[in-house]
Parts: C-alpha cells; structure tokens; sequence
C-alpha cells in the first residue's frame, strides 16, 4: 500500500464532512443595508457594488442629498433625500477645480497651497451636506426605526460614519484611501516611507537613503491637511452624538475596509486583517479586442 494513501482517505473524509455541515445550514438570510455614498466617481464605483447586492436579495436604502454630480435613482435601491443650500452649477465647478490641480506643474508649496484651498472648498460641500443629513429629524427618525444591519459609507466624507455610530451599527468602508493618511491611523496600519511613496513626493517604492528621508519629510504635510479636512466633521460628529469625539476615533470603529486598490497598479504596502483589496471593481467590463493579439496571450485574454 502506497505510504500517503491513508493521508488521501482522511483528506478524502474531512473534506466530505465539511461539504455535509455546509449543507446543514440553509444560506443566510438577506440583509437590509443603508449606504451613505460618495459622490463623483466615488459613487460610480460603489453604484455597481449596490446592484450585485440587490440582485442577491438585499434591502438597498441610498441617502444622499438632493444636489449630486452623479447619484441618481435607481430600480436597484430605495433612494432617500435630503435638501442642501447649494446649487448643481456651484458644485460642479469646485469639483473640476479641484480636478484641474492634478495636471498643475509647479512647486511643492505651489502644489501644497492650491491644493489646501481647493480642499477647503470641497469640505465645506461635505461638511454642509452632512450637516443638512444630520439635522433631518425626520429622516434621522426614519433610520432609527428601519432596524438596519450595517452601513456601507465612503469614509472620505464621514458622514456616514457618524451615523454609523449614532445608529450603533457596524460599518463597511469602500474607498481608495483618505487624505492625509488617516486611514493608517485609524486601522493602525504600519505605513514605512521606507518603502511607501507620500503625496506630492513624486517619489516610486525604490529609494535611496536620502529619497527616504525626503519622503518622511513629507509626512509634515499631513498634520495640516488632517485637521484642515477633518476639524469641522469632528466638530459637527461631537455636537450631534453629544460627547468628544473625533473623526479618528470613529473611523477605528470600522468593522471592514473594502480598499480599491491592486498591487498590480499601486505601490505595495501592509494591510490589516479587516483590509480587503477589491482593485478592479471601478474598472468598466468591456470585451478586448482579439484582432491584432499575440498568440501567446491568448489563453491569458480568454
């Protein structure tokens, strides 16, 4: 007798068992979710993410405010709105402000200050959205009594995450990252400039010892973005849950982050437990083009 044969059988039996408790089990129930999103292509990504849950069942309630660049009603999800004070045209226009400064040429501090009076305009949209949300008693009371079983948010704008904890639900973040590196803080995630590239830096994960010094340098910047972005929702989240707290402390309370990002694309760096990369969700599904391909890729394109 083949000496692995009795560790095949055994395999073979704890295998088959797993396979009958699974089938002990019915599938768990659907869930009623309420998501706070993102808008521009923050909600583009997480759109999708909403219709594969509603077609597994779940219960999809989406409260956003009344003027959006991109968040509209959907057959795939209960929409619940809210009035804000500001006009399309006036978003609109930060924003492409905002996105302009990614071609800008200039220096570190050129870039920096521009960039911190662009932030400036978008967190004030932010902070007044949620403001409005927040202050919505009626609405408030409606999410209150719908017995949720979690909140879906784009933490960039932690709206959300305030309800999240004024509601006492656990809650699942879906982003690329947050300014200023708050995402490490808040998961405790190491973070090396060794290794990481900082904002600005125009730096890669190859460095020399005086590239990394640059790059821990750049780290200074952070202080200032941190609680230029963040002040006023700290400020906003202890005057509606009652008691100091800031946005840091929220965010710990995260009970999973859906990363968008792929080491295929972004430079490698740690992940914690509850970090899930889910690189490629924000990507559009279209067929490639065969014409033209080497037939070496062929089996990979297929």
């Amino acid at each position: 007798m083949n000496v692995y044969e009795p560790i095949v059988k055994l395999r073979a039996y704890v295998f088959e068992r797993e396979i009958e408790k699974d089938l002990e089990f019915p599938e768990p129930a659907a869930g009623r979710l309420v998501v706070v999103p993102g808008d521009g292509s923050h909600w583009l990504s997480m759109r999708e993410v909403l219709d594969m849950l509603q077609q597994r069942g779940h219960e999809v309630v989406v409260v956003a405010p009344e003027v959006t660049l991109h968040i509209k009603p959907s057959k795939n999800f209960v929409m619940k709105m809210y009035a804000v004070p500001y006009t399309k045209e006036e978003l609109e226009k930060d924003f492409k402000a905002f996105f302009d400064l990614a071609f800008e040429e200039g220096t570190f501090f050129e870039r920096f200050f521009h960039k911190l009076e662009a932030m400036k305009r978008i967190t004030n949209f932010g902070v007044t959205s949620c403001e409005q949300l927040l202050q919505n008693k009626e609405l408030i009371r409606y999410l209150e009594e719908s017995k949720f079983d979690a909140v879906l948010t784009d933490p960039v704008a932690p709206c959300g995450v305030i309800l999240a904890e004024h509601l006492s639900l656990p809650s699942v973040y879906f982003l690329r990252g947050i300014p200023c590196g708050l995402d490490f803080e808040a998961t405790q995630c190491p973070n090396p400039p060794s290794y990481v590239p900082r904002t600005f830096s125009q730096l890669t994960d190859q460095m020399t010892f005086f590239q990394r010094v640059k790059n821990l340098l750049f780290d200074t910047q952070n202080l200032f973005l941190c609680n230029f972005a963040y002040d006023p929702f700290t400020k906003l989240a202890s005057e509606f849950l009652q008691r100091e707290v800031t946005v840091q402390d929220l965010l710990r309370k995260g009970s999973v982050w859906l990363l968008r990002l792929d080491f295929v694309l972004d430079y490698p760096r740690p992940l914690m437990p509850n970090i899930i990369p889910i690189g490629g969700v924000n990507c559009a599904h279209k067929e490639l083009p065969q014409a033209g391909v080497p037939s070496g890729f062929e089996m990979v394109l297929s």
